[in-house]
């Protein structure tokens, strides 16, 4: 069977990506499970950077077709933050999801509502031997002042969809993998991955 390695070993992440590329008939597998311990520096100025450097690592590590993916929060009242910087926002070592949260909402109190954000994700795929290739997702909505719903982590609990009237953190698995944006840049490389693995049966 083809075997396509996740590029992180965040639970939620890996529940979002397996479910969206189980139709595929792949084995998917996460560093862990080839008892890979691989940090990569997300220093880079995009998400298509940072996911890139990840998938090419991983690709290299372990000499196997690999998923990387980053993805943040752009804000408009904070000029676009937290950006690229969403998961490292808070000016804290160890800093949890609830400090995250709790500390966008300090910086926008003082900002008029709606508060409106957008989701992004960059989703790459890297074959050893092949250039890393791309695909993108994007979820517009709104920061809300108060957190609801349980299903979702970093952002989501804050992250209020209008036209659904929920969170992120209130959508199941089928909902959020319909209208995120991890879910919609995974779905856009679902091509590249056919290619990828047609190539190589």
């Amino acid at each position: 069977m083809n075997k396509l390695l996740i590029a992180t070993n965040n639970p939620g992440k890996v529940a979002e990506i397996r479910a969206l590329l189980d139709e595929l008939g792949i084995d998917l597998l996460i560093p862990a499970d080839l008892d890979i311990r691989l940090e990569v520096a997300e220093d880079g100025r995009t998400y298509a950077e940072n996911a890139s450097k990840k998938a090419a690592a991983f690709a290299l590590t372990a000499r196997m077709v690999s998923l990387g993916d980053d993805s943040g929060l752009e804000v408009d009242a904070l000029g676009g933050q937290p950006g690229v910087h969403s998961h490292r926002f808070v000016p804290l070592p160890e800093a949890s999801d609830a400090d995250r949260r709790k500390y966008l909402l300090q910086r926008l109190k003082d900002s008029p509502r709606p508060w409106t954000a957008h989701f992004h994700a960059a989703v790459a795929v890297a074959a050893p031997g092949e250039a890393v290739r791309l695909a993108f997702g994007r979820c517009d909505g709104e920061i809300i002042p108060e957190e609801r719903g349980s299903n979702g982590f970093g952002y989501d609990p804050i992250f209020w969809i209008p036209e659904l009237g929920r969170t992120m953190a209130e959508l199941d698995m089928d909902e959020k993998n319909r209208l995120s944006h991890r879910a919609r840049a995974v779905k856009n490389a679902i091509p590249i991955l056919e290619e990828i693995f047609k190539k190589r049966r």
